[in-house]
């Protein structure tokens, strides 16, 4: 497609089916600079100075939903950060207007969730999706280089407060640099924070798969393995990043399989990156006995043991 504001779709294991919005196709504008980010170094902003207009993006939006009728979501992300728009709230309605059985999903720093009407403004939306990539201010100021009056406890805050009151989906991603976000200390710390939000569909944990901005490195696949095991078993944890993978092949006993799925579902993807061939066999097993079953959560297929399926029922 040629539409400068539209593009896709992107096909993804998480969201399925995506129609992406460039809030900010021009360049970057964002009010973080993360170590990460795929982007070139810039000065972090609170505002937009380049602006497309509402009639532009949905003008592209419509020949494109014409073109593309069958996604499933419509993601407003950004050269920078979606919600620094001036006119989201309007956008938001537009889409709404046009959308037919579509979601709307926004990808966030969560940093504009302290502005209030930013946050009612997400509030409409049918998927949010918030980082989160370290709750304490050193590292968090280390990692994401936040606009100057941008405050991590006022930001957590917030988050805790938008986990009650929204009604949609809502996804956490944490992003884990080398060095800075991954040590026990930091996983616990973020740990603390995610076991108070509430309807939490997923929590999503990678690393980084792209040229960064500045001179930082991921971790592999098995150190997020063992950084999901740190996370409390009720978290909805997801490994999204699957760097470096093939060092993670290993061989489980049945009840070491249950075990290790009680405390942490994994998707058929994560077993093909950890189970070796006796292993895969032994699942198959459980499977087949029904001690073991799929739980779908999202776009996505966990394994999880009946056992702890049953607990969360009854909890529920």
């Amino acid at each position: 497609m040629e539409n400068k504001t539209v593009f896709g779709p992107i096909h993804s294991r998480r969201f399925g089916s995506s129609l992406g919005v460039d809030l900010s196709p021009a360049f970057k504008q964002c009010n973080f600079d993360c170590l990460y980010c795929e982007l070139t170094p810039a000065a972090t902003i609170d505002k937009q100075t380049d602006v497309v207009s509402v009639q532009t993006i949905i003008k592209d939006l419509s020949i494109a939903l014409e073109e593309h009728r069958n996604i499933d979501v419509i993601t407003l992300t950004a050269n920078g950060e979606p919600t620094l728009y001036p006119y989201l709230d309007e956008l938001v309605d537009e889409i709404k207007r046009i959308k037919g059985a579509k979601e709307i999903l926004i990808l966030t720093n969560s940093a504009a969730l302290i502005n209030e009407k930013i946050f009612h403004t997400l509030l409409k939306l049918d998927q949010v999706k918030l980082s989160l990539d370290a709750v304490t201010l050193e590292t968090f100021k280390k990692i994401d280089r936040p606009h100057e009056g941008i405050d991590i406890d006022t930001l957590i805050s917030r988050v805790q407060e938008f986990s009650r009151c929204f009604k949609g989906k809502l996804f956490i991603e944490v992003l884990f640099v080398h060095g800075l976000n991954d040590t026990k200390e930091e996983v616990e710390a973020l740990n603390e924070v995610l076991k108070t939000l509430e309807h939490i569909q997923r929590i999503d944990l990678g690393t980084i798969d792209r040229p960064p901005a500045y001179p930082v490195q991921g971790i592999s696949y098995g150190e997020l393995f063992e950084i999901a095991r740190i996370f409390d078993a009720s978290l909805p944890v997801h490994i999204a990043s699957r760097t470096h993978a093939e060092s993670c092949i290993g061989s489980y006993g049945n009840d070491e399989i249950i075990n290790m799925l009680d405390k942490r579902p994994l998707t058929f993807e994560d077993i093909e990156l950890l189970f070796d061939k006796d292993s895969k066999t032994r699942l198959e097993k459980l499977i087949k006995n029904g001690e073991i079953t799929v739980k779908k959560v999202g776009n996505l297929e966990f394994l999880i043991p009946l056992g702890n399926l049953k607990r969360k029922r009854q909890k529920s």
